[in-house]
């Protein structure tokens, strides 16, 4: 395991619980929980530059490479959407849907990991 999913692991989760304790509040999706989960984006982002850096200086994906580029890409996409979402439909239960975001990203980044290694 390494930094970047160190880094997942635990903004994920906060995120996660932050968005899961709004939602049984019972309140709309509001700046904490959506900077959270942009917050997760922002550490895939900076997984993504990492990534990126480390085979241009020659360090070789043990998995496939378009495996380990396609859960990157499709983790970058997952909190568009949720925030998307949130925007759109202003209900507490969108906060479930941005709840769902740290737990999903962080097992596509234990994965991304096991593919990398």
């Amino acid at each position: 395991m390494d930094g970047y999913f160190y880094a997942l692991l635990v903004v994920g989760l906060v995120s996660t619980i932050i968005c899961i304790v709004a939602g049984l509040m019972k309140k709309a999706p509001n700046d904490p929980t959506i900077h959270s989960v942009l917050a997760v984006e922002a550490v895939l982002l900076v997984y993504l530059v990492g990534s990126i850096v480390r085979v241009a200086l020659g360090e070789q994906i043990a998995g496939e490479p378009w495996e380990f580029w396609g859960y990157m890409l499709t983790a970058l996409i997952i909190p568009l959407g949720a925030v998307y979402w949130a925007i759109l439909e202003r209900t507490r239960w969108s906060n479930f849907v941005l709840a769902a975001v740290g737990v999903t990203v962080l097992v596509m980044g234990a994965r991304m990991n096991q593919i990398w290694y």
